[in-house]
């Protein structure tokens, strides 16, 4: 069922995130379902018939309103402080001007190996203020430095080389940096025991401290706890909200960290979703407060999300006589579909980055005593990043392997492409 921009961004985002998680395996992820959502959303608007079709699916948005819902999404994702926006083209062969229009905030740029003397000025669009001086032999420094500004340094270079086959590469990028509403204070960081997913047990850090109990609720089994980060109105937020998941961070635009942890050997196609899961399904904390042991980490992947795209239900689009005719009128197919991330989570906050990166080829009660709950991340855990809504998840993440216990950052997830 798709839906047209007014009822975006939420609940597209997150069903491409349920459909997606599947996919990504059980080992140690960090992926970003809104930079998935809005790569895709862009090339989308220039797909057409059955193309369009299964885009428009996968999407939940049609791919006549995709353009307009990409430019709303971008807006409002972006208006979570801390939190930067980007998105470029490069093309070498003509764009389209009403692809072009309709996506007002994009980066336009052109590939070395652009035939200007095939360009008809009608479909000039992204190159007809280009002249060939500006053009450079080798893209790649300039879109690895395009990666970097847009990254804040997090992410150095594009997932993917250029190796010259690439007609069009769209690189959507997503940068958090934030504190949070309370630090953890880092004299209470120590190593405690941590059993990964293969059985192991190791001493990690650990972050220790008081949490009310409103930022700790149950979806099915999962526990999940919120940590909201500061935003502009961030002073007036009061310690204790009025129920689970309500009023923490909500309304002074700081992004909302939700970490989650399902029963012994639940993965995580089953217990992220709890992060996202509406108020109607949660159960609160029977407790005054909780006491919260969180280990440091980071995680850092690679995912070749084309691979998955056909078991989501896209397939034309990656094979010659896909149409992406009201993107440009050279015949064109999605080629590769790569996205890195990287989440790191500390005593003082969050840091998240995630580049997607689309190559497309031709063919309050009586006070009394208190009761504590403790609340341990001793296990194998998952962590999603929200915008400041509460309802679209920017990043998504699993913690299989203990932190610190091997050297797996960078880790690739399966699928990679090498």
């Amino acid at each position: 069922m798709t839906h047209g921009p007014a009822d975006f961004p939420a609940h597209a985002i997150r069903d491409l995130a349920a459909r997606w998680l599947p996919r990504l395996g059980d080992d140690d992820f960090v992926c970003s379902p809104a930079g998935l959502w809005l790569a895709l959303g862009a090339v989308a608007s220039g797909a057409r018939g059955r193309t369009g079709e299964e885009l428009a699916e996968l999407l939940g948005v049609a791919v006549e309103e995709a353009a307009v819902a990409v430019t709303a999404a971008a807006r409002s994702v972006g208006a979570t402080d801390g939190l930067a926006v980007a998105t470029g083209m490069w093309s070498k062969v003509p764009v389209r001007e009403a692809f072009r229009r309709g996506l007002p905030g994009v980066r336009w740029g052109v590939l070395p190996g652009a035939a200007w003397f095939a360009l008809p000025d009608e479909v000039l669009g992204a190159t007809d203020d280009v002249s060939l001086g500006e053009i450079a032999q080798d893209a790649q420094p300039e879109l690895d430095a395009w990666v970097r500004k847009a990254t804040g340094g997090r992410i150095e270079r594009m997932p993917l080389e250029l190796d010259g086959s690439e007609e069009l590469v769209l690189l959507n990028a997503l940068a958090l940096k934030a504190s949070w509403l309370t630090a953890f204070p880092g004299h209470l960081t120590r190593d405690e025991p941590f059993t990964d997913g293969y059985g192991d047990t190791w001493p990690v850090p650990t972050m220790r401290r008081r949490i009310p109990a409103a930022w700790v609720w149950y979806v099915d089994g999962v526990t999940v706890v919120e940590l909201p980060c500061r935003g502009s109105g961030s002073g007036s937020v009061s310690g204790a909200g009025p129920g689970p998941g309500h009023g923490v961070g909500h309304g002074d635009g700081g992004a909302l960290v939700r970490f989650v942890l399902g029963p012994e050997g639940a993965g995580p196609a089953d217990v992220l979703p709890a992060a996202w899961a509406g108020t109607g399904e949660r159960r609160a904390l029977e407790a005054d407060a909780a006491d919260l042991a969180l280990p440091r980490f980071t995680l850092r992947t690679k995912t070749a999300a084309h691979e998955h795209l056909p078991a989501l239900g896209v397939g034309l689009a990656l094979r010659p006589g896909a149409d992406f005719s009201g993107l440009s009128p050279a015949d064109l197919m999605l080629a590769k579909v790569v996205q890195e991330a990287v989440v790191e989570v500390a005593e003082d906050g969050v840091e998240a980055a995630a580049v997607t990166q689309v190559t497309m080829a031709r063919g309050a009660a009586a006070p009394r005593r208190q009761v504590v709950e403790r609340v341990a991340f001793d296990r194998p855990f998952g962590v999603a990043v929200l915008d400041s809504s509460g309802e679209v998840p920017l990043f998504a993440g699993w913690r299989q392997s203990a932190p610190g216990s091997r050297p797996a950052e960078p880790a690739e997830s399966a699928g990679e492409t090498p």
